[in-house]
């Protein structure tokens, strides 16, 4: 089984669905999200997995969440899956899928925000309250809902390059937020990004898999960060 990464979404077979749903029988509130996602085929998403699970090809549990719009409920449901329990695995939506959801003030610019990505060789996707609405057809945003974008880049040049072009997206679009997913894993908000880069920040907050640290130099998103040092 391949590795696993953050925002990656998991479908999971009808016996995981049941086991969650049994081992919440005290909970009503949680039995009835369950059962709800579990009619419905929604995925749960890939969470950060604790220091000591074992490596993401090897037997063991996978930590996952669910989204639930606001409707007064709890938005985030935490819950752990065994590998023989899930069907297959998926991403979020890429970006042009997202075009239903705006206005149609904002459409043109959107269009050419996508044009603009795709000529930097970035296949964005987007997740947080924008992918789950497309992911389940329900109500996830709320009125000045950010658009969590997903960003693969090669290197620091393409960041920057992209950085730049968010910077000068269209203001009548949501407000953009997200990502940069370097090729190991390792994640940086965008924002954040450009404040270090333009000298505003002495240190950036890397998230992977397994670990959440503060690193000072950029080289830090190539090393290997151990889990001592990310929780030290």
């Amino acid at each position: 089984m391949s590795a696993v990464h953050r925002h990656q979404l998991v479908y999971l077979r009808e016996t995981g669905w049941q086991r969650l749903i049994s081992e919440a029988s005290g909970d009503a509130a949680r039995q009835a999200v369950l059962r709800r996602a579990a009619a419905a085929g929604w995925p749960l998403v890939v969470a950060r997995q604790p220091c000591a699970q074992p490596a993401a090809n090897e037997p063991g549990l996978l930590h996952v969440g669910l989204a639930m719009p606001p409707d007064g409920g709890p938005r985030r449901w935490a819950a752990v899956v065994g590998w023989s329990e899930l069907l297959f695995f998926g991403e979020f939506p890429l970006a042009d899928q997202v075009l239903p959801l705006l206005a149609a003030g904002q459409r043109p610019a959107w269009r050419q925000l996508l044009a603009a990505l795709q000529a930097l060789g970035v296949p964005a996707r987007v997740y947080g309250s924008h992918g789950w609405e497309l992911l389940t057809g329900l109500p996830h945003r709320r009125p000045g809902s950010d658009l969590d974008l997903y960003l693969p880049v090669q290197d620091a040049l393409q960041a920057d390059a992209l950085v730049a072009l968010l910077q000068q997206a269209d203001a009548g679009l949501p407000r953009l937020d997200g990502e940069l997913i370097w090729p190991d894993g390792a994640a940086v908000a965008w924002r954040e990004w450009a404040a270090w880069r333009e000298g505003q920040a002495r240190e950036l907050l890397v998230k992977r898999l397994h670990e959440v640290a503060l690193v000072p130099r950029f080289a830090g998103l190539d090393s290997r960060l151990s889990c001592e040092r990310a929780h030290a």
